[in-house]
């Protein structure tokens, strides 16, 4: 018995956007060069810690002599010593013996202090040097022996834009870095291979798939023109006619959906609030006759990409709102403008109301909320597919909620 191969799984969506803002201090950014710098700048300074501690205590203990002098006076009537560091002992010919050398001791400890502080305050001077020194190179050979994940980051970078064609062809020792790098390169040119047939076939669908369809409707709408075909089969000719040009909205779906789930390399200026007005525009027949009204304000907001597949992911949005409506006193909202840097594309309406764990399966290929796969004379299921991938070309997102008392509200948020 034959096994049904199993449905092919999609690929994991990226954990981070190529196109993000970089910071403003991108030093502060804990890299892997800055972490490797702090680790053995770090190691290096506990070390000489330990180091000058151990001196000092060496030090303190070889020039230690306790609380007694080298020598102490026992006895004498004219002793009279000078010195320039103890002034202690000035005129010590009028001092008791006692007095004498118990100055002569705290002179002798003060010394021994003065020399350990010099020493202390001297050794931490020059350790401070070196960690600065050790630091810096540090830093330097971090920066050397990381600087091959920099090209793989950098063609990483490259090739999410849709630049298949980079290769990192990394030279040197055969390390793991190396190893890391050819096979990324050979990783890359499979998908390049890829990618290559995929196009290639979406080329010949397009085609393949076209061309009959065309065909069977021209001769479909020749037949009914015929003003003495019976009217059997003027209704058979408008049910089939009606078939084939879903058929035809289906392939076409399938077709965008195939060309928008890859970043759009050509890239032009487009403004969302003309997309919007133009997707209005079209739609504006089919909402008089629904009796919905649309409305909204619609600013100036400029963006990078295609204007096809903009126009797009409004005329979808707009389409949706208007057939998935009430049935009396319906509204479509359409607004777009500038928010926290973005362009935003919004596009809220009345309509039935819509479970909020129901948000994440409207935008699979082929799902309607409470509907069948087939049979709907509202499309054929691709919309909102086609929205996001669209969205995710541009390098944006696409978020909807409920909207209280019905309907939803889409939210399509795209750099500038």
């Amino acid at each position: 018995m034959a096994t049904t191969p199993a449905p092919a799984q999609a690929p994991p969506k990226p954990t981070w956007d190529p196109r993000r803002p970089q910071p403003v201090f991108p030093w502060l950014r804990p890299t892997i060069r800055i972490r490797l710098t702090l680790l053995y700048g770090g190691m290096f300074l506990i070390a000489g810690i330990l180091l000058l501690s151990i001196i000092y205590l060496l030090a303190a203990q070889a020039i230690s002599t306790g609380n007694q002098p080298l020598f102490k006076i026992v006895s004498g009537t004219d002793v009279n010593v000078s010195s320039d560091s103890c002034s202690a002992i000035a005129g010590s010919a009028r001092l008791p013996v006692p007095d004498f050398n118990n100055a002569i001791a705290r002179c002798v400890d003060h010394q021994r202090q003065a020399a350990l502080d010099d020493l202390l305050s001297r050794s931490l001077l020059a350790l401070l040097g070196l960690a600065v020194i050790a630091f810096a190179f540090g830093y330097a050979m971090a920066g050397r022996v990381l600087s091959p994940l920099g090209r793989i980051t950098r063609t990483a970078r490259a090739v999410a834009g849709s630049d298949l064609s980079r290769r990192i062809e990394l030279d040197g020792p055969d390390d793991e870095l190396k190893e890391l790098a050819d096979t990324f390169d050979d990783m890359l040119e499979r998908l390049q291979r890829a990618f290559t047939a995929q196009q290639r076939f979406v080329g010949n669908a397009s085609h393949e798939l076209r061309t009959p369809l065309a065909i069977n409707r021209t001769l479909l709408e020749v037949h009914l023109s015929d003003p003495g075909a019976p009217v059997e089969l003027q209704q058979l000719g408008k049910t089939l006619l009606a078939t084939n040009e879903r058929s035809e909205q289906l392939v076409e779906g399938l077709l965008l959906l195939a060309r928008s789930d890859n970043q759009i390399v050509e890239r032009k200026p487009v403004d969302l609030a003309e997309v919007a007005t133009q997707a209005v525009d079209q739609v504006h027949a089919e909402a008089a006759a629904k009796g919905v009204t649309i409305r909204g304000t619609r600013k100036p907001a400029v963006v990078q990409g295609n204007g096809v597949l903009l126009e797009r992911i409004a005329l979808n949005l707009v389409q949706n709102a208007v057939r998935y409506n009430v049935a009396e006193d319906g509204w479509v909202e359409v607004d777009t403008e500038i928010d926290h840097g973005q362009a935003v594309l919004s596009v809220s309406n009345t309509g039935p109301v819509v479970p909020a764990y129901e948000i994440d399966n409207l935008f699979e290929p082929f799902r309607r909320l409470r509907t069948e796969r087939t049979g709907s004379d509202k499309g054929v299921g691709l919309g909102l597919s086609i929205v996001r991938s669209v969205a995710r070309a541009h390098g944006g997102h696409i978020a909807a909620r409920p909207r209280e008392g019905g309907g939803l509200v889409m939210r399509v948020t795209l750099p500038i």
